[in-house]
């Protein structure tokens, strides 16, 4: 029998849906249930490409013993964490700070008030490794809930108070000023010492790809000249392409290298990991001309297209990391990556199957399970056309194997993402193909994600919206992506839809007194405790993707209203700029487009005039921190403040770069403009 969860959107709880486990979806009526019937919520958070979520829900939630005893001593709540970010982040920061580490599946206990008082994340079936198992866990709770309620109410009200306290660092933090030219270099600096220059990225086991560190190292490098900076970059960027965390196949990286060597990747693919590098692997070509970089930022463009487009033109959330392993028959991780030589053989014949061994590292010993290798590419091919043709038969046979699932919910924070990297791919590599993709995708967040009132709805799956009200990052990054396609499109009405989603933010995710940002909006469910953190996880912190889009809109507006909360907002980035300088990247890039002014690019002429758009494909090519463009035609321009008042140059297209409005001389040189804005010669 199916339980409560049959009738939800989330693929990740339709996963849980026929569990004898009598799962609640998050709301208070199972919170009510709980106080009725005076029992302890069981709530577990995970996500559908989560392969220890798969493990523990195999081991223990279709157990039938472990269900009836769960049923009967619990009200068991499954939450969706990309669903509900929100209740993911409460949680979560009271996992790490109990236990000092935190993960998914996360497994918390609570009060039928919602507060916690037992933490974990995967538990064993029996005892393993010195975890408990799962059984005596749930055993261990019941007895204390029952026999020592009072216990457990003050560790409850210890932890919430302490979350409260948190709370309050992050806004004392936002009063400050945001980082100047001083806490830049010194950021660089911090990032220098944790760099690992052998191996690329920043520190030790598990590597996760560092995107918005290195957005902000190729933010500084161009600022500064600052050789090291973009050392960092290239040495990372290279050695992530050529790992096992890159698909070398079929392109895109996966999420995280289980290796310092980013040998071998925990191998689900997420669409906000790939959109990010995407653009970090377009703005590496766009200042230095690396055509690896150009290479892989269009194949992990391809990828997402070809692997995670909707039907209804969205971007789904992800790739599982397991599926069916051909041999077997049994689900295991990576099994539709991995390769033996016997298996390039089998599909290659002897003599390529040898070359690709030679060429992708496949050995008899394996890097891998069972012997099994992960692709990588640590040469380059001295044979393009062997290269070629060996890829494209072992794609062809790769996509015979049982593909991994796929997480097809529409989440708006990374198809925001999506649409500002597809964007600027597309314009800058000669893809009208992939602007047109970004344009598509944002027009599903304004019929499906968007309401009447203006706010946006978190998810959507098969072009149906969810119930769930759009966080912090949703905004932000929605309006990163409407800002990047205005600069590509020239079209101003996704100039005004960024300012209505920013205009949301201000009116309903600020705080007044202090400048800092909440997660959630003012008249958001309440839990027990309203989330705010400006620091970078797997994406940017809402906090200061928030902060970069309200600076991009101010330099297109001259709001002053827009500019002081970008700067209020990366107050706290001041703060943490140095001594938590790998967990702030997106700020810091922010930051560097603060101090450079940003530089704004008005570019004047006709539409299809081939020198108007020289002038507007040079300004795209600036390398100058989060420099804005603004594309128009000189009578029909007073819609967007940038363009006022910019005419034409002697009747021919024009381009003025300015800072805070104050212009420097037009001019007609699409040369003059690369020297002006830092446009490697091409």
């Amino acid at each position: 029998m199916v339980n409560r969860l049959a009738d939800a959107t989330s693929p990740y709880l339709l996963q849980h849906a026929d569990n004898p486990v009598d799962w609640w979806p998050w709301g208070p009526e199972a919170f009510a249930e709980a106080e009725r019937r005076g029992v302890p919520v069981l709530l577990s958070v995970g996500y559908a490409a989560c392969h220890w979520c798969h493990v523990m829900a195999h081991e223990s939630f279709e157990d039938e013993a472990v269900a009836e005893y769960l049923n009967g001593q619990f009200v068991a709540v499954k939450v969706d964490r990309e669903e509900r970010p929100d209740v993911d982040a409460v949680y979560m920061e009271a996992v790490q700070a109990a236990t000092g580490q935190g993960g998914w599946p996360m497994t918390v206990f609570l009060t039928p008030d919602k507060e916690p008082f037992y933490f974990g994340t995967y538990f064993p079936p029996e005892p393993r490794h010195g975890m408990p198992g799962f059984r005596q866990v749930l055993e261990g709770v019941t007895a204390a809930w029952r026999e020592r309620r009072d216990e457990v109410g003050e560790v409850a009200g210890r932890i919430r108070a302490d979350l409260a306290e948190r709370a309050s660092v992050y806004g004392a933090g936002a009063g400050m000023h945001p980082p100047g030219v001083a806490d830049l270099d010194q950021a660089v600096v911090a990032l220098g010492r944790s760099f690992d220059p052998g191996r690329g990225g920043f520190g030790g086991a598990p590597k996760f790809p560092p995107s918005m560190v290195l957005e902000f190292l190729l933010r500084h490098h161009a600022r500064t000249g600052e050789r090291n900076a973009l050392e960092m970059v290239r040495r990372t960027c290279d050695a992530m392409a050529r790992g096992g965390i890159y698909d070398q196949l079929g392109g895109g990286f996966a999420r995280y290298s289980v290796d310092a060597e980013w040998v071998v990747p925990h191998f689900e693919k997420m669409l906000y990991d790939n959109a990010l590098l995407i653009r970090v692997y377009l703005h590496l070509w766009r200042a230095t001309g690396d055509e690896r970089a150009r290479r892989i930022a269009l194949e992990t463009a391809d990828f997402l297209l070809a692997e995670l487009r909707t039907a209804e033109g969205g971007f789904a959330s992800a790739l599982d990391a397991d599926s069916l392993d051909a041999a077997t028959g049994a689900s295991a991780e990576g099994a539709y990556y991995a390769w033996t030589p016997e298996q390039l053989t089998q599909v290659l014949g002897e003599k390529d199957g040898a070359l690709a061994a030679e060429l992708f590292a496949v050995t008899e010993s394996g890097t891998f399970e069972h012997g099994s290798s992960v692709l990588q590419l640590l040469d380059d091919p001295q044979d393009e056309q062997a290269y070629a043709r060996i890829r494209a038969r072992l794609l062809d046979a790769r996509s015979r194997r049982p593909a991994p699932a796929r997480d097809d919910k529409v989440v708006a924070a990374w198809n925001g993402l999506a649409v500002a990297a597809l964007a600027e791919t597309g314009a800058l590599l000669d893809r009208p193909d992939l602007v047109e993709a970004a344009a598509r995708a944002a027009d599903l967040l304004l019929s499906v994600h968007l309401t009447a009132e203006g706010r946006l709805l978190r998810t959507s799956r098969d072009g149906r919206p969810g119930t769930n009200a759009g966080v912090l990052e949703d905004y932000a990054d929605t309006a990163e992506g409407f800002l990047a396609l205005y600069a590509v499109t020239g079209d101003d009405a996704w100039l005004d839809l960024a300012g209505g989603l920013l205009d949301t933010v201000l009116g309903h995710f600020t705080d007044e007194a202090s400048g800092a940002l909440y997660d959630t909006a003012d008249d958001a469910e309440e839990l027990i405790r309203r989330p705010q953190d400006p620091t970078d996880n797997a994406t940017p912190s809402g906090w200061t993707a928030a902060a970069q889009a309200l600076l991009t809109y101010a330099a297109y507006t001259g709001s002053e209203r827009h500019r002081t909360a970008a700067e209020r907002a990366l107050g706290v980035v001041g703060a943490l700029a140095v001594k938590a300088s790998r967990f702030v990247g997106w700020g810091l890039a922010a930051a560097e487009a603060l101090v450079d002014g940003p530089r704004e690019v008005a570019v004047v002429g006709p539409a299809g005039d081939p020198r108007t758009a020289a002038l507007h494909r040079t300004a795209l090519l600036a390398t100058a921190p989060g420099a804005v463009v603004a594309l128009g035609e000189a009578a029909v321009s007073a819609g967007v403040p940038l363009l006022v008042d910019r005419p034409l140059l002697g009747g021919a297209p024009a381009a003025y770069v300015c800072r805070h409005f104050a212009c420097d001389a037009p001019t007609a040189d699409p040369d003059e403009l690369a020297n002006r804005l830092g446009v490697r010669t091409r």
